[in-house]
């Protein structure tokens, strides 16, 4: 039986996520919150498998009771919310850079035109994430090394192509933000997300990123400094050298977008002109498609199991041979701009 803990500050919402979860016999709300202070105090108390947030709420907010659980009983949580106001998406990915697993779009009423589909997701993720080993998070920040201290590759690379799931917004956060203003490498991203909070993810991403960060469009020529992200629903690829293509073609490894289109594209593109990392992320996406960039030459890079949120992606990669490094989260960045610290690429 999976115990939960709903956070969440509406009495009518509260019972609405309590009749959805327990409408599965596998799962037991064992507490509900109203507000993320009662939220922590549960959190200790109850001991639940997984906590189910929300945002916006009285007082404490959900991020700052995200942090503290993660500080002092980590649990799996998953941040629902209904908003994608500029503030509360903030507090959102706040909270997944604190810890929490996954973002889901809250059924708020059993009206809702996509209520069926919403719940079957929220039941599906419950049921994924209550089995994850989450680790305890402390505010300690990531030491920043100068490209001028890294050994010099001699390799020449043009592309830098990431793939993410669960886990993954606060994996690229700490990538990004180690990247210089004059990175010489259009960098490309896959991050599973539910649809209607990419924007939101790009906007948080580009707090701290010192590179341009934007969703991709069709067509558009790649820019160095810049980094591009997989729209809501969209397969992101490279069609031909420096140019952006977008698809809505079928579903690979049960998602879209996906790691694998984007990677297998790069590597008929670029060859061993591109750089492939693979971040946390439950399922096998991204795997085959870094297998497909190491046999025709690229660099490739997988984090490691101590450091990711969930390691499936990662571990999938590593276990098709397709990684060369499997690195900790810290030492990605260090890692990359080695390798392009050889001469200028060209894209």
């Amino acid at each position: 039986m999976i115990r939960v803990l709903i956070v969440e500050d509406s009495p009518t919402l509260r019972m609405l996520l309590k009749t959805i979860l327990e409408s599965d016999p596998e799962i037991a709300v064992i507490g509900m919150a109203a507000s993320g202070e009662e939220g922590v105090r549960q959190a200790l108390a109850l001991k639940p498998d997984l906590i189910t947030m929300d945002v916006h709420l009285p007082g404490m907010d959900g991020f700052a009771a995200t942090r503290r659980i993660m500080e002092e009983r980590p649990t799996p949580i998953i941040i629902v919310s209904s908003s994608v106001d500029h503030h509360e998406v903030l507090t959102t990915f706040n909270a997944i850079q604190a810890g929490a697993l996954e973002v889901l779009q809250k059924p708020t009423s059993i009206n809702h035109p996509d209520f069926a589909a919403l719940r079957e997701r929220l039941l599906t993720t419950v049921k994924l994430m209550a089995e994850v080993k989450v680790i305890r998070h402390y505010r300690s920040p990531m030491t920043r090394r100068s490209a001028g201290e890294l050994p010099r590759s001699g390799r020449a690379f043009s592309l830098l192509a990431i793939g993410a799931s669960t886990g993954g917004p606060a994996a690229l956060n700490a990538i990004l933000k180690e990247l210089p203003a004059e990175f010489p490498l259009p960098v490309l991203i896959v991050q599973h997300m539910t649809t209607g909070f990419t924007a939101g993810l790009v906007a948080w991403l580009q707090l701290e990123s010192r590179l341009r960060v934007k969703i991709a469009e069709d067509g558009e020529v790649l820019r160095a400094g810049t980094v591009y992200v997989a729209p809501d629903d969209t397969h992101l690829m490279v069609t031909a050298r420096g140019v952006v293509g977008l698809s809505k073609a079928p579903l690979v490894s049960h998602v879209r977008p996906s790691a694998t289109v984007l990677f297998e594209s790069v590597a008929r593109i670029y060859g061993p002109d591109a750089i492939g990392v693979l971040l946390t992320g439950m399922g096998d996406d991204g795997a085959a498609g870094l297998r497909a960039m190491r046999e025709r030459g690229a660099a490739t890079i997988a984090q490691d199991e101590t450091t990711s949120a969930v390691y499936g992606m990662p571990k999938a990669a590593v276990e098709l041979g397709a990684a060369e490094q499997v690195l900790p989260l810290p030492q990605i960045p260090a890692a990359v701009l080695a390798l392009v610290a050889g001469r200028p690429p060209s894209i």
